[in-house]
C-alpha cells in the first residue's frame, strides 16, 4: 500500500476488494463495467491534461508557499466586509469539526436536531437585531439577498400594481456597488426597471413597487430613514433595507421604522473574510410574507409523543415544488457559516455584542477626533464605524501601504476608513500617523477611547434584544464547548456513517483539503484588496479555473457563482447575452426534461425564459422524439435546453449527442447541469457530449463539504463563443470582454472554500481523478447488484448498469401500508441517513454511495435495506403499530418503563448486530410536518417550552 498516495486514502474500496465486488456485479474487470456504463461514443480518448498527483504532505507544503504570496494587511476598506474575530471555541468545535461540516441539509429532521437548533438561534438573532417577525436560515451573500428581496417584493405587488404595470424599483445610490450590479442581473429578465438615485430625491410615484436603502450608507453615513419609509408605505411602496448587523446593536432596527424586508451579511459575527466568502447572509421580513420568503425556514413543531422538535418549515414554497412558478431558485443556504454566526451571538450574548459595538463606535469617534485635530475634514454627520475624510488619496495610499494598511479610496480627494472589532489603540495610532505624515504634522498618541457617541438620538436603538435563555447561558468557553457538543451529538454526519444521497454526492472531505481554510493567510484577505496583496489567491483561483477547463473540455470558467442554483442562473444569463449579441434576444424558450431538478425550471424562469417541459420515456430517458418536435416547433424562439448528464435517473443516455445536435440545429444552446459530474470526470465531459455551458457543484464532485446545507460553490464553464459574457464585478475586474453583471457580491464568490477543490484535484492528479470516477460507478453498481431480488431498480442503462446512482422503487410496499418515508425513518434505527426520498420519482429512494465508502460500509447499508424489506414482509395487515411506522426509536422510548409495541426493544433499537457497536440515537421521534406549518414558530421558544418538552 502506498502510504503517500492520496487517492488510496480517498477511495473506499481497496485493491483486495476489487475482484469480489466485480464478481457480485457480474463482470471480469472494471474496464468491462465502465464500457457497459458509459457509451463508447462519448468516452475520452486521452487522459486529462493535468499534472500527476501530489502527496498530502507535498500539497500542504505547496499551499504554505502559496500562502506566503498573500499579504495580510490591516484592512479598513469596508464595503460590506469587515475583519472579525472568530472565537477559538467556535473555530475548533464547529469550523474544524467534521461533525458539523460534513452533515447534510436537514431534510431528515430527526437526525438533525442539533443543526436545526443552531439555525433557530440564528433566525432568532436576526429577528431580534432587525426588528422583524420572521427570518430564514441564511442566504448566500448580501448582494444576492438584496436581489431576492427585490424579486419577492415584485411578486407580492398588489392587484392594482400588477394591473397598472408598476415595475420600477428604486435603489439608493448609497447601496453597495456589488449589490447594485447583482440587482441589475436579476432585474432585467424579470422586467423590473431600476432607478438609482439619491434617496432624498425620490418622488414616490405609483410606477414604483419597492425601494432599497443601505443602512449605514456605503461610505458610513447613518441617515434617518423614518420619514422616507413612512411616505413609501403610504404610497404602497414596500421598502427593503440592507443593514450592517453589528450596527443594529446600536442603531434603531429597520423593523421599528417600517421596513418590509431587511437583508445583510453576518460575516462580521465571527466569520473569516476569506477573500469574499463563504459568508452567511440574512433575510428578515414580516410574517405576512412567510410563503414568499426565499430559502429555508427552521420551525418549531412536535414529535409523535408531543415533545418539541424542529424541522424545515413551509417547504411547499421551495422551487422543488413550484418549479418554474417559484419566485426564487435558492436550493441551499450558508448553514455552516450561519451556525458560526449564531454561536458568536450565543457566546457573546446581548451584553457582549453591546460591548463590541460600543468599542467599534468609540474607536471610530476617537479616530475622527484625532484626524480632525490634524486639520482633516470628516463628512459623515452621523456614523457607526466608518469615516469619509477629505484627503489626497494619491498621497495617503503609498504611506498607508508602507505601513501595511488598506483604506478605501472612492475618489481622488476622499479616503474612507471602516473600523472593526479587531482594532486596537496601536492600530488607531498607526492610522493617525499615516495622515499626520501626509499633512506634515505631528500627531498626539491616543491613549484611551473617548466615551462620546456620534449616533444621533433619533437613530439610537432603545429596544432590547437576545433576551432568550440561549443567548445568556453560555458565555464561558467550557459552557459553550459543551453546548456545541450537545448539539453535535444530535446530528448524524459523515463522521458517523455513509450518507447515500442521490444527486448530492456526500463524499469524503479530506482533512488535508480542509486544514488550510483555517490559516490566516487565506482567511484574513478582504475581497477588494489590491491584486498584488492576493497573489497566492489569484494563483490558486487561476489554476483551479484551468483544472476545471480541462475536466469539462471547455475554454473558460467563472468561479463567481456561490451555489449550484446561482451557477444555473449565471449560465442561462450568459446564454441570454449570447443570443442578444447575435440580434436574437427574442429567443426565450428553454426546454427542460420532466425529470429535472426543481432549480432548473426556477432558474430558467428567473433568467427570463419560458419553460417548455419535454417528456421522458418509460425507461426514464429523454423522449428524443418529443424533444425534437418541441425544438422544431419553437425553433425561432428556442434559447436553450437544460439537461442533466448522466440523467437524474442515474443513466448515461446514449442519445445525448443526438439531443444536443437537435438543439443546435434549431438555434439553441445546451446547458448541462453538473449535479452528476462525479460520474463524468476523466471518462467523458460536457464539451464532448455537445454542451455549451455547464455549472459544477464544487460541494458535490469536488469535495467541498455540504456543511449541513451550505456552503456551496457553483462555477460555470463555457465553450469559446461564450467566454466574453462571463460575469463581472464592479470593484475588481473579472469576466469576459462583454460580461454580464455580477452574480455574487465577491469577484470570485466563495474563494476561501475553493482551496478545498483545488487541493482535491492537486492531490488526485489526472490518474486519481479517473480512478475516483470509476470507483463511484463501481460502488453504485455493487449496491445495485446486492439489492437485486430484494428491491427493483427503476432505470438502468442499455446494458443494465447504473451510473453513479440509482432509483429504488418503494411503491409496491403501499399494499402493506408502508410509505417511502417509513423506510427513510427506519434507516435511522440502523444508523444511516436516508437516501434522497421521492425525487425524481414519488415513492422512491435515490441512492448514491460515492467513491469514498468502503465495501464494509456498503455491505452494512445493503444489509440494513434488506433487513427493512424483511420487516415489511412480516407485516400482515395495515398496522399502525408496526416497527416502521414507529421509527425512528429514541433512547427515551426504548428505556421507558412501559413497552406496548408488538416487537421487542432489541428489534427496535438494535435490528442488526453491527448497530450496537456504534449506535446513533435520534433525540426526537418522528416530527409532525403539518403541525409545524399550521403553527409556525421560527424563533427560539421561551424557556418554559423546553421545560414542558
Amino acid at each position: 500500500m502506498k502510504t503517500d498516495s492520496f487517492v488510496t486514502r480517498h477511495v473506499g474500496p481497496q485493491e483486495d476488494d476489487l475482484n469480489s465486488m466485480l464478481n457480485v456485479i457480474g463482470v471480469d474487470t472494471i474496464d468491462e463495467l465502465i464500457a457497459q456504463t458509459v457509451p463508447a461514443g462519448i468516452r475520452l480518448k486521452e487522459e486529462l491534461d493535468l499534472p500527476p498527483a501530489m502527496s498530502e504532505y507535498e500539497y500542504l507544503g505547496h499551499l504554505k508557499n502559496l500562502a506566503k504570496k498573500n499579504k495580510v494587511f490591516r484592512t479598513y476598506i469596508g464595503l460590506g466586509y469587515n475583519e472579525s474575530i472568530t472565537p477559538s471555541v467556535i473555530k475548533r468545535n464547529i469550523l474544524e469539526n467534521p461533525g458539523w461540516y460534513t452533515a447534510y441539509t436537514p431534510y431528515q429532521a430527526e437526525i438533525a436536531q442539533g443543526r436545526l437548533e443552531a439555525l433557530l438561534n440564528f433566525q432568532t438573532m436576526v429577528c431580534d437585531l432587525t426588528g422583524m417577525e420572521i427570518a430564514n436560515a441564511s442566504l448566500l451573500d448580501e448582494g444576492t439577498a438584496a436581489a431576492e428581496a427585490m424579486s419577492m417584493l415584485f411578486s407580492v405587488r398588489s392587484r392594482d400594481q400588477k394591473k397598472n404595470g408598476s415595475n420600477k424599483f428604486f435603489v439608493s445610490d448609497l447601496v453597495l456597488p456589488q449589490t447594485i450590479s447583482i440587482l441589475k442581473s436579476h432585474a432585467v429578465p424579470l422586467g423590473i426597471e431600476l432607478h438609482i438615485a439619491a434617496y432624498e430625491n425620490f418622488d414616490f410615484s405609483s410606477d414604483y413597487f419597492g425601494a432599497l436603502l443601505q443602512y449605514p450608507g456605503k461610505f458610513g453615513a447613518v441617515y434617518n430613514y423614518q420619514e422616507f419609509v413612512a411616505k413609501a408605505n403610504s404610497n404602497n411602496i414596500k421598502v427593503a433595507v440592507a443593514a450592517d448587523i453589528l450596527s443594529l446593536v446600536s442603531l434603531i432596527p429597520p423593523g421599528e421604522f417600517g421596513a418590509e424586508v431587511v437583508v445583510g451579511t453576518t460575516q462580521r459575527f465571527g466569520i473569516p473574510l476569506g477573500y469574499g466568502g463563504p459568508h452567511a447572509a440574512f433575510f428578515a421580513t414580516k410574517e405576512a410574507y412567510k410563503r414568499n420568503i426565499p430559502g429555508r425556514i427552521i420551525g418549531v413543531t412536535k414529535d409523535m409523543d408531543g415533545r418539541m422538535g424542529l424541522r424545515m418549515a413551509l417547504q411547499t414554497r421551495e422551487q422543488h415544488i413550484k418549479r418554474d412558478k417559484a419566485t426564487s431558485n435558492i436550493c441551499t443556504a450558508q448553514v455552516l457559516l450561519a451556525v458560526m454566526a449564531g454561536m458568536y451571538a450565543v457566546y457573546h450574548g446581548p451584553k457582549g455584542l453591546k460591548y463590541i459595538a460600543d468599542k467599534v463606535h468609540r474607536s471610530t469617534v476617537t479616530l475622527c477626533e484625532a484626524l480632525e485635530s490634524l486639520g482633516y475634514q470628516q463628512h459623515n454627520t452621523s456614523y457607526f464605524d466608518t469615516l469619509l475624510i477629505d484627503a489626497d488619496a494619491a498621497k495617503i495610499r503609498p504611506l498607508a501601504e508602507a505601513q501595511q494598511i488598506n483604506f478605501l479610496y472612492p475618489q481622488e480627494d476622499k479616503v474612507a476608513i471602516s473600523l472593526n472589532e479587531t482594532v486596537s489603540l496601536r492600530d488607531l495610532n498607526t492610522i493617525v500617523q499615516v495622515f499626520a505624515q501626509a499633512a506634515g504634522r505631528t500627531a498626539q498618541d491616543i491613549s484611551e477611547l473617548t466615551q462620546q457617541s456620534n449616533i444621533l438620538n433619533a437613530n439610537l436603538r432603545r429596544s432590547t434584544f437576545l433576551e432568550n435563555e440561549v443567548f445568556n447561558n453560555y458565555h464561558s468557553e467550557t459552557e459553550l464547548m459543551r453546548y456545541i457538543k450537545k448539539l453535535e451529538r444530535k446530528d448524524l454526519a459523515l463522521n458517523h456513517s455513509m450518507i447515500s444521497l442521490g444527486s448530492c454526492t456526500m463524499k469524503l472531505n479530506a482533512a488535508s483539503e480542509m486544514l488550510p481554510i483555517s490559516w490566516d493567510e487565506w482567511g484574513n484577505i478582504h475581497p477588494f484588496v489590491p491584486l498584488n496583496q492576493a497573489e497566492g489567491y489569484l494563483e490558486v483561483l487561476k489554476e483551479l479555473e484551468h483544472q476545471l477547463n480541462v475536466i469539462t473540455g471547455f475554454a473558460a470558467t467563472s468561479l463567481q457563482p456561490n451555489s449550484g442554483a446561482q451557477g444555473e442562473f449565471s449560465g442561462l444569463m450568459v446564454i441570454r447575452a449570447y443570443h442578444e449579441s447575435n440580434g436574437e434576444g427574442h429567443r426565450n424558450i428553454c426546454l427542460i426534461p420532466a425529470s429535472a431538478h426543481g432549480t432548473n425550471p426556477a432558474s430558467a424562469a428567473l433568467a427570463g425564459f419560458k419553460v417548455v417541459v419535454t417528456k421522458t420515456d418509460e425507461k426514464g430517458n429523454i423522449d428524443v422524439q418529443d424533444l425534437a418536435q418541441k425544438a422544431e416547433k419553437h425553433k425561432d424562439e428556442l434559447a436553450a435546453l437544460m439537461v442533466t448528464y448522466p440523467s437524474t435517473h442515474g443513466v448515461f443516455e446514449s442519445s445525448i449527442k443526438e439531443i444536443t445536435e437537435i438543439i443546435h440545429s434549431n438555434g439553441g444552446q445546451v446547458y448541462m447541469d453538473g449535479a452528476n459530474m462525479n460520474a463524468q470526470v476523466g471518462l467523458t465531459n460536457p464539451a464532448t457530449i455537445g454542451a455549451d455551458v455547464c455549472h459544477l457543484n464544487l460541494h458535490k464532485t469536488f469535495a467541498i463539504p455540504h456543511g449541513g446545507g451550505g456552503p456551496g460553490v457553483g462555477p460555470i464553464c463555457v465553450a469559446p463563443h461564450l467566454v466574453e459574457f462571463l460575469p463581472s464585478n464592479p470593484v475588481v475586474t473579472t469576466g469576459g470582454k462583454n460580461p454580464i453583471e455580477a452574480i455574487s457580491s465577491a469577484p470570485f464568490g466563495s474563494a476561501l472554500v475553493c482551496l478545498i477543490s483545488y487541493g482535491y484535484i492537486k492531490m488526485l492528479g489526472r490518474k486519481g481523478l479517473m480512478k475516483v470516477t470509476r470507483a463511484a460507478i463501481l460502488n453504485a453498481n455493487y449496491i445495485k447488484a446486492k439489492l437485486t431480488g430484494t428491491f427493483e431498480v427503476l432505470y438502468t442503462g442499455e446494458k443494465g448498469r447504473a451510473a453513479h446512482e440509482m432509483i429504488i422503487d418503494c411503491r409496491p410496499f403501499k399494499v402493506k401500508g408502508i410509505e417511502v418515508t417509513d423506510i427513510a425513518k427506519r434507516l435511522i434505527d440502523y444508523g444511516f441517513h436516508a437516501p434522497t426520498v421521492s425525487f425524481p420519482v414519488a415513492g422512491t429512494i435515490m441512492i448514491e454511495p460515492t467513491e469514498s465508502e468502503s465495501v464494509a460500509e456498503l455491505d452494512r447499508f445493503c444489509d440494513a435495506l434488506i433487513s427493512i424489506k424483511n420487516e415489511i414482509d412480516q407485516i400482515t395487515d395495515i398496522d399502525q403499530e408496526n416497527i416502521l411506522k414507529n421509527a425512528p426509536h429514541t433512547l427515551r422510548m426504548v428505556t421507558a418503563d412501559s413497552w406496548e409495541f408488538p416487537y421487542s426493544r432489541t428489534e427496535a433499537a438494535y435490528p442488526l448486530p453491527y448497530v450496537a457497536e456504534n449506535k446513533f440515537w435520534p433525540t426526537v421521534r418522528r416530527v409532525d410536518e403539518a403541525y409545524g406549518d399550521r403553527n409556525l414558530m421560527c424563533t427560539c421558544p421561551p424557556i418554559d417550552a423546553y421545560m414542558e418538552a
